[in-house]
């Protein structure tokens, strides 16, 4: 089992140290940060998160059994006119939570906090194609493919196509009542 946390500065070295590659770096977060991942930048993505009325909540992973750093999540984008948000940022770093069931833990406590505490009613998030499986964690969670966004990002010589996928606030209930 898994425990949300707020992500604080404490867990900045934890994710840098997960974050090898530019590669990687752009799977798990996109554009949105330069590799080497760094504590500046660490510090800005963390500025207006986390605070009442935030348009961004940021989340360490926590291993229940070990008390240890395992991953992070981010709940962003958040629109309380139109009830929406965006999960992003998913990384399980620790290669000891393989196969635990952590992503989709991890993914369905974010959906409760989504809809049960902010009272959103649609979540989307994006994933790479070849990211099997996220997009198996991400359908088992109640998740559909709304649309391929087809050679979306630009990496070297490679173009990569990103799957948008979406929860509404119904389906969501619908699958935690049958759990």
């Amino acid at each position: 089992m898994i425990t949300l946390r707020y992500f604080e500065q404490k867990d900045f070295k934890q994710l840098m140290d997960w974050v090898e590659t530019a590669e990687f770096m752009l799977q798990w977060a996109g554009p949105s940060f330069v590799y080497p991942l760094n504590e500046f930048q660490l510090m800005e993505y963390l500025k207006d998160a986390n605070k009442k009325d935030s348009t961004s909540y940021i989340y360490s992973v926590i291993d229940e059994q070990t008390q240890k750093l395992v991953g992070h999540v981010s709940l962003s984008r958040i629109d309380r006119n139109n009830r929406s948000a965006r999960i992003g940022r998913v990384i399980l770093g620790d290669p000891n939570t393989k196969g635990k069931g952590f992503c989709c833990q991890m993914i369905q406590q974010v959906l409760k906090i989504a809809f049960d505490e902010l009272n959103l009613h649609r979540v989307t998030l994006g994933v790479f194609d070849f990211n099997k499986a996220a997009i198996a964690c991400y359908e088992k969670a109640g998740f559909q493919k709304e649309g391929l966004m087809r050679d979306h990002q630009k990496f070297g010589d490679d173009y990569w196509s990103l799957w948008e996928m979406g929860i509404l606030e119904d389906e969501w209930r619908e699958i935690t009542e049958r759990a």
